[in-house]
């Protein structure tokens, strides 16, 4: 859903963040947003590495 945003409709979304935040806060938004979304990255990489993989053995019939 969110791929099929696309340039203008980011451009859009940035102008109602700009009116509604303003321009000081918008810095500050971004920030938190970027570190929140590499925590989220980092939590889920570390759930992933820690799970044991599938064990499928080779069964013949």
């Amino acid at each position: 859903m969110i791929s099929n945003i696309g340039i203008p409709g980011l451009i859009l979304i940035l102008v109602i963040a700009l009116i509604v935040f303003g321009p000081q806060k918008l810095p500050q938004i971004g920030r938190g947003a970027g570190d929140a979304l590499r925590e989220f990255r980092q939590s889920t990489k570390g759930i992933l590495e820690d799970s044991p993989e599938p064990q499928n053995p080779d069964k013949k019939t």
